[in-house]
């Protein structure tokens, strides 16, 4: 473990853990503690600052290491933190944080990029081979892919997403030699079956986040190589239609965090269903007043309603991670 790791008390090493499982997961793992250490540990959590690329790893490796040494004889580490993880989180959310924990022994440049800027990996992998890009899109987190995605020139987007779509796993060794290109760029082997890396899953996480104007373009290149395979992906995005699938209680609790000029924006690009349904969910008044609005405001550019509604997507996805809303439909698989 390194020396600022070590610095740091049990709590606050618990509490790194619990930042790098995300906000649900984190909530999974708390419910399960008592109180006085949700206290301590929920506090250590709102302290953390400036926490080094160095000590998250010692942090993983320390828990990698402490599970080898509590499993029985005769179990595996490894299947371990798979079958804790996935037991705890659902086989979905702990997919990809298990192969983070097993291959992050192991995967030091790739991980030093998720500390890194979205831009300036943009500028580190621009010029590899559009199936590295991929690749190394497709390890880190959809929201960030997504940032480095649109750092990209346009030629280049649909081809990586194309790509990332069609990855069916990777190889360990091969995982390992892209790890070793990506720390020499830098200038300073996970055993088992393969890396659950890539599928049309991971692409539709990474469009559902990408700015409208570049999904749209990425979405219309696409077309023309693989219609198929965009459909697919298709049934995997979650896209402002499929509020039609929300129930009416989580419509009105949605309602409630969406500001009225955002509203607005986006149901002038909302068929009229969706329009019936919201208006449905509001106050008489309230809803009168936003169709006479709806009336009163003019043409609006398509990219300010598909922005809007994107943003409100962002607030509904939120929501349902949360398990504050339900979201069905076409993006159930998704979220």
């Amino acid at each position: 473990m390194s020396d600022a790791a070590t610095r740091r008390s049990g709590t606050e090493r618990a509490a790194i853990f619990l930042m790098m499982l995300g906000e649900q997961g984190a909530a999974q793992v708390l419910r399960h503690m008592a109180a006085k250490d949700v206290q301590r540990v929920g506090a250590a959590m709102a302290q953390l600052a400036k926490v080094s690329r160095e000590e998250v790893t010692a942090v993983l490796d320390s828990f990698a290491r402490n599970v080898e040494n509590e499993t029985s004889v005769g179990i595996g580490s490894g299947d371990y933190v798979r079958k804790v993880l996935t037991d705890a989180l659902g086989e979905d959310k702990a997919s990809g944080l298990i192969d983070r924990i097993l291959l992050g022994r192991s995967s030091k440049g790739l991980e030093a990029l998720k500390w890194m800027e979205p831009r300036a990996i943009a500028e580190m992998i621009r010029v590899e081979h559009p199936q590295i890009v991929a690749i190394v899109l497709a390890y880190l987190e959809p929201d960030q892919a997504a940032s480095v995605l649109g750092h990209l020139p346009e030629w280049l987007r649909s081809d990586v997403v194309l790509r990332i779509a069609t990855l069916d796993g990777l190889q360990p060794n091969a995982l390992t030699e892209l790890d070793e290109i990506v720390e020499k760029q830098f200038a300073g082997g996970a055993r088992g079956g393969q890396t659950s890396l890539g599928g049309p899953k991971a692409a539709a996480s990474i469009l559902n986040l990408m700015e409208a104007g570049m999904e749209t373009a990425v979405m219309e290149h696409m077309r023309k190589v693989d219609e198929s395979l965009v459909g697919r992906i298709e049934d995997l995005m979650f896209v402002f239609g499929n509020l039609l699938d929300v129930d009416d209680r989580g419509m009105q609790e949605l309602l409630r965090q969406v500001q009225s000029e955002q509203l607005l924006l986006a149901l002038k690009g909302a068929d009229e269903e969706l329009k019936s349904k919201i208006f449905r969910n509001m106050s008489q008044r309230a809803a009168e007043m936003l169709k006479d609005d709806l009336e009163a405001r003019g043409p609006v550019r398509l990219a300010a309603v598909e922005a809007a509604q994107k943003e409100i997507l962002a607030v509904a996805r939120k929501m349902a991670d949360e398990g504050t809303l339900m979201l069905g439909g076409r993006g159930a698989q998704y979220v």
